[in-house]
């Protein structure tokens, strides 16, 4: 087995899937990418048994087809070192002696057998569901709601995006009990409705290789293995399996005390009203009165304290709330547009982020963040 391939473009689709790898795997053999090479077709693989992540290269110089696992840490930073070059593989397929042959030197590698690397998971063609989306829609929507989701042993349902597809619009959904994120567009319609729940790891997995797609990316999955199917690359993961708590219940639907906000200007204030706070909650007071908005917080143990006055747009009784500053600043950074607009009903009621104005027609953007008590 023997092909050529350009050093840098090697190392580009290897450090894409090379994120999948975990450091802690139980079987040795997933310490390795696996080269299979079908007549000029190149496919590299990467696991930790839960994701898999495939690349596909087309070769112009390649002969033998074949199989073999190559230690994925050596190759990658072997091929760092490397200036842009053709590098020659030399695999010997009963001794699985690897031998790369580059401009100057040459380097020996001992691979393994590569029918011990696991088998691709398979979708039950009864159980299938498969739909098309822009690669843009989906990297939209992991964005906009990876940031929430939980990090919970006990309730694994919440470490994922949920994703549901009806026949009118597509939506995602994270949450970590102290804030929601609800991301909605029309312009992605299903067949009929269905759902999954995509587990934080594939999701971050996606977001760094959708970038660079340009085309649909065809989803196939059932209620166990999902598959993301795009130009060069191919995930496959398990999704995670339970129901997901009904967020809309959450959602606070009378909400009198609204308030627009320059969101960048909100955001700095915070950035620098928190150092004050004290480091245990991160709590941070809103206060509301006419048209102004008073941030402030205090740490009683130093006897610091700090405030800062911003003028906003409000309607509305005078109010005080409290928030934990690191999810308020974090809201604000995964949002994109110049103003905000906070909804409030009380200060024991969850307060509603949004957009001023959707940035685009077909989207609806809905943020959720849980009060903390202020004690008086």
């Amino acid at each position: 087995m023997k092909f050529v391939i350009s050093s840098i473009e090697l190392l580009a689709h290897l450090q894409a899937i090379s994120r999948v790898i975990s450091t802690k795997n139980t079987l040795p053999i997933l310490d390795n990418f696996l080269f299979q090479l079908d007549g000029n077709q190149l496919e590299i693989t990467a696991s930790d048994l839960e994701s898999t992540l495939i690349t596909k290269i087309t070769l112009e110089n390649a002969t033998d087809n074949g199989s073999i696992a190559i230690p994925a840490r050596l190759l990658t930073e072997t091929l760092k070192e490397f200036p842009e070059q053709p590098l020659t593989f030399e695999i010997n397929l009963d001794t699985f002696g690897v031998v790369i042959n580059s401009e100057n030197g040459k380097f020996s590698i001992v691979g393994q057998k590569g029918s011990d690397f696991p088998q691709l998971p398979t979708i039950k063609d009864d159980k299938k569901f498969a739909f098309k989306v822009q690669s843009e829609v989906l990297l939209s929507g992991i964005t906009k709601t990876l940031f929430a989701t939980a990090d919970d042993e006990l309730r694994p349902v919440m470490n994922g995006i949920l994703i549901e597809l009806a026949t009118e619009k597509m939506t995602y959904v994270a949450s970590d009990a102290h804030k929601l994120v609800r991301y909605q567009r029309t312009d992605v319609k299903a067949d009929a409705d269905s759902l999954f729940i995509l587990p934080r790891k594939p999701a971050s997995l996606l977001k760094n290789i959708l970038p660079r797609e340009e085309n649909e990316v065809v989803v196939e999955f059932d209620e166990k293995n999902a598959f993301f199917v795009l130009s060069e690359y191919k995930m496959v993961c398990r999704l995670v399996e339970g129901n997901y708590p009904s967020y809309n219940s959450v959602i606070p639907t009378n909400n009198p005390n609204k308030f627009t906000i320059d969101r960048i200007e909100f955001l700095n204030t915070l950035k620098r009203v928190s150092v004050f706070s004290n480091q245990a909650s991160n709590l941070v007071k809103l206060q509301l009165t006419g048209n102004q908005l008073t941030v402030s917080a205090q740490d009683i143990d130093f006897s610091i304290s700090a405030y800062e006055r911003l003028n906003c747009q409000y309607e509305g009784e005078d109010m005080e709330i409290g928030f934990k500053s690191t999810f308020l600043m974090e809201i604000l950074s995964n949002l994109s547009t110049k103003d905000i607009v906070m909804e409030l009903s009380d200060p024991t009621r969850a307060g509603l982020i949004l957009p001023s104005a959707p940035e685009k027609e077909e989207e609806d953007v809905l943020m959720l963040l849980m009060p903390m008590m202020i004690s008086t």
